[in-house]
């Protein structure tokens, strides 16, 4: 029986240049052709005018005294001049913190003083913030944030607009930025991508231009773009699924990249698609779930799609089967990664059956390795057994910025990232995602993967969306709760839905807890987060004493 590894060969050499090398080639591939186009915004860009407008910005950046590997944060909802310091800071070589829009003064706090941001470019607000004010807030704390720079026709307490730095580029030449660009390694960190934060304080993981260029490329290439697709990029750009897979896999490949508004709005989404004539959609499953569940769904076009990338989070197999039937995507890709490892390792093909397009989460990456190991001994299993899954290879971070003790948590010695997913690998290096590690529920010692759960009851013609937690329980350590939204006009009782789900499941894993709800608490990026659903399910079913229980 073959052993759980898997090797991504390729006849297709990485590419070894620097993200703003790229661009310039791309530029002068593609000169004409639309880079970018911000709806919300009424904004479009050649790509020609995409690399004058990087460029003009690279150079004034660099009359702010801004060297290579220094740090540049950004703080904005998505919008052209998001992508535009992309590039520029690309350019010059320095590092681009990207910031959650979600974040609080303290979070912000956090991540600014973690990172040493001496630079900031931030939105006026977003939705109920006003980033202005907190910016002012925490400079006050912050002596190293000595310059600031905000999206606005106006600027306060000491920032300048973005109109004013764009002034500054005069005061440095073409040939000063050819020089420092020319000098930059491909190699050196370029982003600092800090996690979501669902638990614990965020760790900003460090990727070079190598990791995400390259990630790019081939995330791109496995939706077979070309510089004829338009790709609706709904998902927030300050995550790796819209600067990497977004922003630079049309760029790696000449597409165009479409904005529909400053954060995800599904009706927005849709009429993007059909404006724009785009050939490809992204998002995590809750958005294609709101589109697909749209009142005005049936009244847009979205005949031009053909593929788009569902990721960030468990794809639920009847929402892949609706978007392939409902959503005129036949090519429609499942990707699979994290944060870390720049992001994407796996990802199912354009032309992979159905079956494996809607159970699996793909094929092991080009030039990367995966295995899937035992979570104690770190054995790696045979084919079909699920354990950890590990993927090695140039998409791993060189490692989480300011902390070698929780980078060597990651990363073991031999350049395995260990995921922190359990994940079965076939011998076709196919890999079937079962849960978290820290998500496997025990159950009086039955080992219980929420994910199964969820898959049947996506399956129910009444369900919109499910959720399955283990929370505490006296008797047998854990018990099953399933958190279920339900489609609009339809009615369900918790009898009901348990009796139909014992005639699919084995009986233990059957949920002892239901709970009916409209949303579930989730970051901006779209991740269900789990561990307030069971803070709030332990506090509404009283199950403190059992919480209370200490565990080896």
């Amino acid at each position: 029986m073959e052993l759980s590894y898997a090797h991504g060969a390729s006849a297709t050499p990485l590419l070894g240049e620097t993200i703003g090398d790229a661009l310039d080639r791309v530029a002068a591939q593609f000169p004409d052709r639309e880079a970018l186009v911000s709806c919300h915004q009424d904004i479009r860009y050649t790509y020609a005018e995409y690399a004058a407008k990087a460029n003009a910005t690279a150079r004034a950046l660099l009359a702010l005294a801004i060297q290579p590997g220094e740090r540049v944060g950004i703080w904005s909802p998505n919008c052209a001049e998001w992508a535009v310091l992309q590039f520029a800071t690309a350019k010059i070589g320095a590092i681009l913190v990207t910031i959650n829009p979600a974040y609080k003064t303290t979070e912000l706090d956090y991540v600014l003083r973690h990172s040493g941001v001496r630079t900031l470019v931030h939105a006026a607000g977003f939705r109920s913030s006003d980033y202005v004010a907190m910016v002012a807030e925490v400079s006050q704390r912050l002596p190293k944030l000595e310059q600031r720079v905000v999206l606005a026709d106006t600027a306060r307490n000491g920032s300048i607009t973005w109109s004013e730095l764009a002034t500054r580029s005069v005061e440095v030449t073409e040939d000063r930025l050819r020089e420092v660009q020319g000098a930059l390694q491909f190699d050196s960190p370029i982003n600092i991508q800090y996690t979501s934060g669902t638990t614990g304080l965020p760790k900003g993981a460090t990727l070079t231009h190598h990791n995400i260029l390259n990630n790019a490329y081939f995330v791109g290439a496995g939706c077979d773009y070309s510089e004829h697709d338009r790709v609706c990029i709904p998902v927030p750009l300050y995550h790796c699924f819209g600067m990497v897979i977004g922003n630079l896999s049309c760029m790696a490949h000449g597409a165009c990249a479409v904005y529909p508004a400053e954060s995800f709005d599904a009706e927005a989404t849709l009429r993007a698609v059909q404006e724009e004539r785009c050939t490809s959609l992204y998002g995590v499953p809750t958005m294609f779930i709101a589109e697909l569940e749209h009142p005005k769904f049936l009244e847009y076009e979205l005949t031009s799609l053909r593929t788009g990338i569902m990721a960030g989070s468990p794809c639920p197999v009847e929402v892949m089967r609706r978007v392939i039937n409902e959503m005129h995507m036949p090519e429609v890709t499942i990707g699979y990664g994290m944060t870390e490892t720049s992001p994407v390792s796996f990802q199912t093909l354009v032309s992979d059956q159905l079956d494996l397009r809607v159970s699996t989460v793909g094929h092991i990456h080009p030039h990367v390795e995966a295995k899937v190991v035992d979570p104690e001994s770190g054995a790696v299993l045979h084919c079909g057994l699920p354990g950890e899954l590990c993927t090695r290879g140039y998409l791993v971070m060189p490692g989480y910025w300011d902390d070698e003790v929780q980078t060597r948590n990651a990363i073991d010695s031999v350049g395995w990232m260990h995921t922190g997913d359990l994940a079965t690998l076939d011998e076709n290096g196919y890999a079937r995602i079962v849960g978290r590690l820290k998500d496997m529920v025990i159950r009086g010692g039955e080992n219980i993967y929420p994910r199964e759960i969820e898959e049947y009851l996506y399956a129910h013609p009444a369900i919109r969306d499910a959720q399955v937690i283990g929370v505490p329980d006296l008797k047998y350590g854990e018990e099953l709760c399933a958190w279920v939204a339900l489609k609009d006009d339809t009615t369900l009782s918790y009898e009901e839905l348990r009796e139909w789900l014992k005639a699919r499941i084995a009986a233990f894993k059957v949920p002892r807890y239901w709970k009916f709800t409209p949303t579930f608490p989730m970051t901006v990026t779209g991740k269900i987060q789990k561990f307030k659903m069971r803070e709030e399910s332990i506090a509404e079913l009283g199950l403190d004493a059992a919480a209370k229980v200490e565990t080896a």
